[in-house]
């Protein structure tokens, strides 16, 4: 690695602290060191020196299926990068940039009631999104406003919880489940791929919708990513598996607030079926970089592309 060891103690601290503040729910990490030095520090490399290559801006998509560790990895990158490599990193989440719940209740109401529940294309704002973007890409900086969003009131929040980015950021890290995902051909969405398919879009409405969103906008928006990551679980019903435990964990942090049980969340996880099955499918081939998960919840191997 390119920096001194007094460079990797500090680096070894702030991420060991940082992960025993992630462990709720025992659920500990294991080879925590091994991690670091296998995938961690040479992801972080990795974005050193596309950034170095014109000293840029630079937008790293991180992509995988629900409870895959996208905040968990952002974050590390993100220690790693400002204690190693003394550079700048912004983080914000697809998530954020949701449409209100009052545009999605209008989207149901015009085209499909499926596009109530958020999650898939067509259920963000992606003007909002592609317009941060560029911006944070912009030689002149400006100071920008991310949005958060409060998935437990299932609605944006108010602009005083947003993210203020002050300051010029070297590298981006753009993270969500869908990111990177490319539309299936038409003929591909005729077979319902699970119950809700075959209950409540049946005519195909909602998810020819959500394939012309990923062909349109959001294909605008993932050009903009320089070097993309994928994390690849080992099959779909893992992203059902590892949904639940983020489940248990915000019980846990929510205060009494409404989360969903069980059979909600299997519900909930069929909405993202089609696409992360595609994902799973094309990305490998196509991402900068592939990070496999083993069914332990561990990440296994690392492919450059």
């Amino acid at each position: 690695m390119q920096f001194s060891n007094l460079n990797y103690q500090k680096i070894k601290k702030k991420y060991l602290k940082f992960l025993k503040s992630q462990e709720i729910m025992s659920e500990p990490f294991r080879d925590k060191l091994g991690q670091l030095k296998k995938f961690y520090l040479p992801i972080s490399k990795m974005i050193n020196e596309e950034y170095l290559k014109s000293k840029r801006v630079k937008v790293i998509g991180l992509t995988g299926g629900q409870g895959s560790g996208k905040s968990t990895i952002s974050n590390i990158i993100k220690i790693i990068l400002k204690e190693g490599f003394n550079l700048e990193t912004a983080i914000f989440s697809i998530d954020d940039f949701y449409k209100t719940r009052k545009e999605r209740k209008l989207m149901a109401k015009k085209i499909s009631p499926l596009f109530l529940i958020r999650g898939v294309p067509g259920t963000h704002d992606t003007r909002m999104l592609h317009s941060c973007i560029k911006n944070l890409k912009k030689k002149k900086f400006n100071k920008i406003m991310i949005p958060k969003f409060d998935k437990l009131i299932d609605d944006r929040s108010s602009k005083n919880k947003w993210i203020n980015v002050n300051k010029k950021p070297n590298v981006v890290i753009f993270e969500g489940w869908c990111v990177g995902a490319k539309a299936q051909k038409n003929k591909d969405l005729n077979i319902p791929i699970n119950k809700l398919e075959k209950k409540s879009d049946y005519k195909r409405i909602w998810r020819q919708k959500v394939n012309s969103e990923l062909k349109k906008d959001y294909n605008k928006i993932f050009n903009l990513v320089d070097k993309l990551i994928f994390l690849k679980v080992p099959s779909f019903k893992y992203v059902f598996k590892w949904r639940l435990l983020q489940e248990k964990k915000l019980r846990i942090t929510s205060k009494g607030n409404k989360t969903m049980n069980d059979k909600q969340i299997e519900n909930f996880v069929m909405y993202y079926e089609r696409i992360t099955k595609h994902m799973l499918k094309t990305l490998p081939k196509t991402a900068d970089t592939v990070i496999s998960i083993d069914e332990k919840h561990k990440l296994k191997s690392i492919k450059f592309n």
